[in-house]
């Protein structure tokens, strides 16, 4: 008898759970969405001074890491491995606290603010986020940019992840921010193919480039590229799609006599810096190259002068700790060859992010 009752308790805990997983995907499946290929974005704030050839200007790219990865943060969804062979995990899917999100938000801007860019890429800013205590790093880079005009492109939308249990990811608005001194005539949100595999789908980014043309005395345009391909892509299969389709809309550009600068997180080396820096780690499996030949016709990569001796990514699997934690140079920019351009990798010390920022002067010829 009492065998018997302790059975249909167990049967109906287990009913009770499979009702709960089975409402969960379902209501994963009911908000999922992908935006649209060739959204138009407004911009905000818009200036009116155009680009002129034969002027320098300056553009900086910087992944600001959702506000959570000071130098102590790992993150839950990295992995890697110590040369003696032992295996790392990050421990984090959230920041360590809303205290931690604001200073390393703040301490990013006044990075950013400090290199006096014309022309600025951020990516990874969360606009409501759970893991980023609903710490709105748009408003918050929008207020302290006010001399800029800025346009938003989304591209990580989720509904709530219930995942890492004790320390859910969350629900997740955020996306990337183009910020111009000057004049912007449009904007527009191209989708990057993106795995539609059934856990994936709910978990990786909505990948697009934000393409924003700027007018140019003399009739052309100055075409700004944003970009952050994919990193959790076992075998590069998604990364290879993804290049193919900015291959293609750069090679349309030059066709067109445009000045065409792409840049911002690759998730590659791109800068053949993949053994450059002391590590007590091994090379991480996502590390993949590219470089100018992997480019589409009369593009380079601006490989920065400085490239082997400060990286701009981090492993996040652990802390940072320097010649310990692997490092690679993952940040920077494509230009046509119709501009003269060179970078500089900023030694951040990853006190904000785990990537350090790559600014670029470059003059339209």
């Amino acid at each position: 008898m009492v065998a018997k009752r302790i059975g249909k308790i167990l049967l109906g805990i287990f009913a009770a759970f499979l009702v709960l997983v089975v409402g969960y995907v379902a209501y994963m499946q009911i908000q999922y969405y992908r935006i649209d290929d060739f959204t138009k974005l407004d911009t905000e704030n818009p200036q009116t001074e155009q680009v002129q050839k034969g002027k320098a200007y300056r553009i900086m790219t910087y992944n600001i890491g959702f506000g959570a990865y000071s130098a102590d943060y790992s993150f839950f969804m990295d992995t890697g491995e110590m040369l003696d062979g032992t295996k790392t995990v990050g421990k984090h899917a959230r920041a360590l606290s809303e205290k931690a999100e604001r200073e390393n938000t703040e301490g990013s801007l006044n990075l950013v603010k400090s290199q006096e860019a014309d022309f600025i890429f951020t990516q990874e800013v969360d606009e409501k986020a759970d893991r980023s205590y609903q710490v709105n790093q748009r408003e918050i880079f929008q207020k302290g940019l006010s001399g800029y005009g800025s346009v938003f492109a989304n591209n990580f939308h989720s509904a709530y992840l219930f995942y890492p249990f004790l320390e859910p990811h969350g629900a997740v608005q955020a996306g990337m921010l183009t910020f111009s001194k000057y004049q912007i005539l449009e904007n527009t949100r191209r989708q990057f193919p993106v795995s539609d595999a059934f856990i994936t789908k709910f978990t990786d980014l909505d990948r697009c480039f934000l393409v924003s043309r700027l007018p140019v005395d003399g009739g052309k345009e100055l075409v700004l590229i944003q970009v952050h391909l994919s990193a959790y892509d076992k075998g590069g299969l998604i990364r290879a799609e993804q290049l193919a389709l900015l291959n293609e809309v750069l090679a349309r550009e030059r066709e067109q006599g445009n000045y065409v600068i792409a840049g911002g997180d690759f998730n590659h080396d791109i800068a053949e810096s993949i053994d450059s820096f002391p590590s007590g780690q091994k090379t991480p499996e996502w590390v993949y190259q590219l470089d100018s030949g992997d480019l589409a016709e009369g593009y380079r990569f601006a490989k920065a002068e400085n490239a082997a001796e400060i990286p701009t990514c981090r492993g996040a699997d652990i802390p940072y700790e320097k010649d310990l934690t692997y490092t690679v140079v993952v940040d920077g920019f494509i230009v046509s060859d119709n501009i003269e351009a060179k970078a500089e990798n900023i030694d951040g010390g990853f006190l904000y992010s785990d990537h350090n920022p790559v600014v670029m002067e470059f003059t339209l010829l």
